[in-house]
């Protein structure tokens, strides 16, 4: 087996373990239909629509 020449510190660890954990930031468009803004390739909650057509009925709050 490989064995390596040197060992690797903790800072030279844990610098390659640095870059995953974070978190992005949702991508979001403007609904065509009512302007709202929505997950895209998603249906829009607002309105119900995905590319350009109504696809599920949403229940207006009072």
């Amino acid at each position: 087996m490989a064995v390596p020449k040197s060992k690797t510190s903790r800072q030279r660890r844990d610098k390659r373990r640095a870059s995953t954990w974070k978190l992005t930031a949702p991508n979001l468009v403007v609904c065509s239909n009512c302007g709202a803004f929505c997950m895209p390739h998603r249906v829009c909650k607002t309105c119900g629509q995905y590319h350009g057509r109504k696809v599920v009925d949403v229940e207006e709050s009072k």
